[in-house]
């Protein structure tokens, strides 16, 4: 799994290169559904990092979040070549580079970069996950009383607002803060290195959090849909957290 993390570095650093080259040279923005935009940089970048793996593993398929499903095989990369697209745009420096790669379905490798600020989070299922080449580890916060939490607005799918705004109103009272930052990869990649004690959204897609998701599974978190299922990517909704307050949290948002 050592190669297979190898290139997924490789192609997250190059991708992250040229997407800062390119982050002035936004030639065209398209919407692809109300709030949800991409950029002439989005698919360059992503056919760049594709390119990248295709050169070491031929035969790998591919599932992007702007070119979709490429092939049908045991090994598929799941690739989204800026998470956070409309602060990319709005040139707020707090956007992702997610590249994860399953086998036979199973998330083996998840690596999550940050290019404006150098940060690189990896993980290696069964093997931890790393900030920078440090070990890294939810936060041990006990509960919510003092827990910061991350969330995202359902913006792709408005008819999850009220739901949302439920559960909000739900957690919001019980813990100390709430931060809506604009990328759920590096929310979840947060929640890995214990900057954030718990993240929850609804209506997020693979490419979104398939190496987030890994990291913090790697980093000793739980991860599971807002019914406690642990088959999250097959719902619309994630819940991610340290133990305590992942436990805690899914008891408020459920009662």
């Amino acid at each position: 799994m050592q190669a297979l993390l190898t290139i997924a570095v490789r192609a997250a650093r190059k991708a992250g290169d040229f997407v800062l080259r390119e982050s002035n040279h936004i030639k065209a923005i398209d919407s692809k559904s109300t709030h949800d935009y991409v950029t002439n940089v989005d698919t360059a970048a992503e056919q760049l990092i594709i390119q990248t793996i295709s050169n070491a593993y031929p035969t790998h398929s591919f599932l992007g979040e702007e070119s979709g499903k490429t092939g049908d095989a045991e090994y598929q990369w799941v690739i989204d070549p800026i998470d956070g697209t409309t602060n990319f745009i709005r040139k707020i420096p707090h956007w992702a580079i997610s590249i994860a790669c399953k086998h036979k379905g199973k998330t083996q490798v998840g690596v999550v970069y940050d290019p404006s600020k150098e940060e690189l989070f990896t993980a290696v299922k069964g093997r931890g996950a790393q900030v920078d080449g440090k070990k890294m580890r939810v936060s041990n916060t006990k509960g919510l009383e003092h827990a910061l939490l991350a969330t995202g607005f359902p913006f792709r799918n408005e008819s999850k607002l009220e739901k949302y705004l439920e559960i909000f109103g739900k957690l919001f009272p019980h813990c100390s803060d709430m931060r809506r930052a604009g990328s759920a990869a590096l929310d979840l990649a947060y929640v890995a290195a214990g900057r954030i004690d718990g993240f929850w959204e609804y209506g997020l897609s693979p490419w979104d959090t398939a190496a987030g998701a890994l990291l913090v599974q790697e980093s000793g978190g739980m991860i599971s849909d807002m019914q406690g299922d642990p088959k999250f990517e097959e719902s619309s909704s994630i819940l991610a957290a340290n133990p305590k307050a992942f436990k805690a949290m899914l008891k408020i948002i459920n009662s």
